[in-house]
């Protein structure tokens, strides 16, 4: 154990090797749902379900792996969801073209991620954000995370008037059980009860069996061999338009993965106390390279690109700091290969609760906003109501970035303004020109 303490540095940010197990199964069993989904969504391009799985948990595993051991932080990466639906329904359906041809795109976008890291561009751009954009992140993360465990219990739901709406049956069914999951859930926190989110999910998976709502998901215990190199370069050679279009999905893919992974490291590293006092983040160029090089894997291996999780926060939020929680998460990837069936039978209405709580905690930063400055508050507002209402970090982030360079050149803050920063509202500028051409 004096090893592992010397290596992650446990007892330098105040934490120990059960907490750090506890917080990693419990990120693990949060994210767990993207082995399943991410295969079921890019099968839809025609890829093969088994090799597709096998290379999420693969890509996920070395990616996490990488996080932990060369960046010594608490958070998890995996095939981001929102990505995939763009890879298999945009690229692949609307747009036509091969799954080989999408996953050429990712190649190029993660060879440009890495290179950009080792610029220390990816790292400028996070330490240009203002502390304030920063503590709106990491509060709109946790309002997007609690909408996203309401919408995957089946609590909200889609409506044509609203948009969304509570569900008329959110008492029964998986609804049901999730509400009862955050009961317990809460329970376990007021009591204090260690490592709470995870019993909270084990508990309600167990309470669900007698009402057929966790069931056995069976499956093959042997792991199918992933894809590997299935690139379509020829194809994208073949017209001026398919090059034209390979430039704009690669930027797509590139600045979406970049701003959702900077928002969620923001986010969760002020949760976890590791954000240092001048407001940076420790090892963050190692950070960046983990999804760089995790991206890069992911399509070699026949995967969409690889991201930091959101979900990381529910281990933060058990207690997770060091690099040791990655690391754990690493090892599940790798023996999900082997006991997929297992952890397929986890039911979302289980996981839901510990989201729905982790948004809660990862609010309070927004009490140390000034709201009275409207040049700082009316950015920060931004950035968390558009990251819930868009469902999306990327844009979120956009929203606050570009109004917080237009209150500070307003009311004649120009100072306020680093360089950096006039990049980055370029580049979302950029981004909006692209998405109406």
């Amino acid at each position: 154990m004096g090893s592992l303490d010397r290596f992650f540095k446990l007892k330098e940010r105040g934490t120990n090797v059960k907490t750090e197990i506890i917080a990693g199964v419990t990120t693990f069993a949060t994210m767990a749902y993207i082995l399943a989904v991410n295969p079921g969504i890019l099968s839809a391009s025609g890829m093969d379900f088994g090799k597709v799985f096998a290379a999420t948990a693969i890509a996920s595993a070395l990616a996490t792996l990488i996080m932990g051991l060369v960046a010594n932080l608490p958070f998890a990466l995996s095939a981001g969801m929102g990505l995939n639906a763009f890879f298999a329904f945009t690229v692949c359906g609307s747009m036509g073209y091969s799954w080989q041809w999408a996953l050429s795109a990712i190649l190029v976008e993660g060879i440009i991620f890495i290179l950009l890291t080792f610029c220390n561009i990816r790292e400028a751009i996070v330490n240009s954000i203002p502390d304030s954009l920063k503590k709106a992140i990491g509060a709109g993360i946790g309002l997007f995370i609690a909408y996203i465990g309401l919408k995957n219990a089946g609590i909200i739901i889609a409506d044509a008037g609203t948009v969304s709406a509570l569900s008329a049956d959110w008492f029964k069914g998986g609804a049901g059980l999730a509400m009862l999951g955050i009961v317990v859930t809460g329970a376990l926190l007021i009591f204090k009860v260690k490592g709470a989110l995870l019993l909270g999910i084990i508990i309600t998976t167990i309470l669900g069996i007698p009402f057929g709502l966790t069931t056995y998901a069976g499956g093959s215990y042997v792991p199918t061999a992933p894809y590997f190199c299935n690139f379509a370069f020829d194809e994208i050679f073949a017209s001026s338009k398919s090059i034209f279009d390979f430039v704009v999905i690669v930027f797509t893919f590139l600045f979406v993965d970049m701003f959702d992974t900077v928002g969620t490291l923001i986010g969760c590293a002020g949760k976890s106390g590791i954000v240092q006092a001048d407001g940076t983040i420790p090892n963050c160029k190692q950070a960046l390279f983990a999804d760089a090089i995790g991206t890069t894997a992911g399509a070699m291996l026949g995967t969409s690109t690889v991201t930091t999780f959101v979900e990381s926060a529910s281990g933060v939020a058990e207690g997770g700091k060091t690099g040791l929680t990655a690391v754990v998460v690493s090892i599940l990837f790798l023996l999900s290969l082997f006991l997929e069936p297992l952890f397929g039978s986890i039911p979302t209405a289980a996981t839901a609760p510990a989201l729905i709580i982790v948004g809660l905690m990862m609010i309070p930063p927004i009490r140390e906003i000034n709201y009275e400055d409207y040049s700082e508050g009316i950015p920060a507002f931004l950035t968390i109501v558009m990251m819930v209402c868009a469902s999306s970090i990327s844009d979120g982030i956009m929203f606050g970035i570009l109004f917080y360079v237009i209150a500070k050149l307003l009311c004649g803050k120009i100072k306020d303004l680093k360089p950096a920063i006039w990049v980055v509202a370029i580049l979302f500028v950029i981004k909006i020109i692209v998405s109406v051409l």
